[in-house]
């Protein structure tokens, strides 16, 4: 069944079912179904938006996310979250690269949107919040005369839904183009991965701009009509509050909510008797986390991938959880893995390799990025730049990243960004950035800096210049100020040398 009609069927199905519960908000799927409809003729009517036209989004969680993807999925158009979390300068690259035709920016992100404004003069942009610009569009009221019979369903299923920014190696955003193909197969992988039913209860606090919000558990329980707590971000105490009185089956939870929720005064009394398993991942998982859950009797289930992958790739299942604690689990089930060495010649059991991706859930390419795609996807092959082995079960182990990305609280972090940021500071002579363990946020960035010879810099005027530059989740915790950099022959910096140094 195609995503865009999902909605439809269960509007029909079971039109008082709880769809979505939003703050102090109940959708029901009958008013799921009619916000889309109206959604999708504004997008066509009063937007004037076709097939492939791209659609940007900035704000925090919401259901109209949801609205504008269906509506996406509909026409036959292209959804683009942009993470909150960066600033206008990052914002302005990814929509240089995927130039959209409609820009729809929620109250908090409205001044920092104003220079976009000015830059992009072909984009519609629409206030979706409550605070209104004289020179922005609003949607309000539908057209009346136009009926949804009259918008014919334009998507395909080989027709690109999501353009997902991933930070890139060279310290540019990458956009990873998901099919709806892709993105119904993962659906699939996310039902088998969780025993997923329709009286499913899927809690999901995750940012809607990374595929762990969106497609991890949301989507999936939506094709198969359950409901979703959606909350607009983390927030200790109502994420508490929702698993004492809302009962959620399933949650996602990261190895960064473990210490905020469990350093909370409720937490030792929180209701857990609902929750048949927890989802993690997007880096190492603490041995601790793992042990608690599992001494709880809740499956920890792993997963593994990335935006490249829809994510879901390689997982764990509550009948195998236990018994491979520890593991990334095993290929989910329309998808191909395998394991090869410098060579691109298949690994032995036991022997670690590059992580190596196949199936539809694998992105089609990076938007506008020839040559960055064909660096990651050969012969349908997506090279992950991870490394891993498989046990002589089956199960697959990740063991490292090939990459310099750090993963910080499940974001993904380049040090290349970071490099050539602050190496144009005009006291920063040198700079190295780094990933450093930290039981909280499974990495934090750490930075070397040797200052010009004769000028003075402090962490706070490092800090300070990031500030407007790079989204504050990036910003190194630990600056180290240095003489001079370890460097080889060929006069490549010796990171290895200043992650034992970190």
């Amino acid at each position: 069944m195609a995503i865009a009609d999902w909605i439809e069927k269960w509007a029909a199905q079971c039109p008082d079912k709880i769809a979505i519960r939003y703050e102090n908000e109940t959708i029901t799927y009958g008013d799921f179904h009619q916000h889309i409809i109206d959604m999708t003729i504004h997008l066509h009517e009063t937007l004037k938006l076709r097939r492939g036209d791209r659609i940007a989004y900035l704000g925090q969680n919401h259901p109209r996310i949801l609205y504008l993807i269906f509506a996406c999925a509909r026409l036959g158009a292209v959804f683009v979250p942009l993470n909150w979390r960066l600033t206008a300068h990052e914002h302005f690259h990814m929509l240089s690269n995927c130039t959209p035709s409609a820009l729809f920016v929620d109250d908090p992100y409205l001044d920092q949107s104003e220079i976009l404004c000015e830059k992009f003069i072909a984009c519609q942009f629409v206030n979706v919040g409550t605070k209104k610009r004289t020179h922005w569009l609003t949607l309000g009221d539908r057209p009346s005369s136009v009926k949804i019979t009259d918008i014919p369903k334009n998507g395909m299923p080989n027709d690109p839904l999501f353009i997902i920014f991933t930070s890139g190696t060279t310290g540019f955003p990458k956009g990873a183009v998901l099919t709806q193909k892709a993105v119904e197969v993962n659906a699939l992988h996310s039902i088998d991965m969780h025993d997923m039913t329709s009286d499913d209860i899927a809690l999901i606090f995750l940012p809607m701009f990374h595929v762990g919000g969106l497609n991890v558990m949301t989507l999936a329980v939506f094709s198969l009509g359950g409901t979703v707590l959606l909350h607009q971000n983390f927030d200790v105490e109502k994420t508490i509050n929702a698993m004492n009185k809302q009962k959620p089956s399933l949650v996602i939870i990261l190895p960064a909510h473990m210490t905020p929720l469990m350093g909370h005064k409720k937490w030792k009394d929180v209701n857990l008797s609902s929750l048949k398993a927890v989802s993690t991942g997007s880096c190492a998982i603490p041995i601790g986390m793992t042990r608690y859950w599992h001494d709880q009797n809740i499956p920890l289930l792993q997963v593994y991938g990335s935006s490249e992958t829809s994510p879901i790739a390689i997982h764990q299942k509550s009948e195998n959880a236990f018994e491979t604690e520890g593991s990334i689990g095993f290929p989910a089930k329309y998808c191909t893995v395998k394991i090869v060495d410098e060579m691109g010649k298949d690994c032995a059991t036991g022997e670690a390799g590059e992580i190596l991706i196949k199936g539809d859930n694998v992105m089609v390419c990076y938007w506008n990025d020839a040559e960055g795609t064909e660096a990651v996807l050969k012969e349908g092959w997506y090279h992950t730049g991870d490394i891993g082995y498989q046990d002589e079960g089956g199960c697959y182990h990740f063991v490292d990243r090939k990459k310099d990305m750090i993963i910080s609280g499940g974001e993904n972090i380049y040090p290349a960004e970071l490099e050539m940021i602050m190496g144009n500071h005009p006291n920063i002579q040198d700079v190295s950035v780094v990933g450093k363990a930290d039981d909280r946020w499974g990495e934090i960035v750490v930075a070397f800096i040797v200052t010009q010879k004769g000028k003075s810099l402090s962490k706070e005027d490092v800090l300070e210049w990031l500030k407007d530059k790079l989204g504050r989740y990036k910003h190194p915790r630990l600056i180290h100020f240095i003489d001079e950099m370890p460097r080889n022959e060929m006069r490549k910096i010796l990171k290895e040398k200043l992650k034992l140094l970190a």
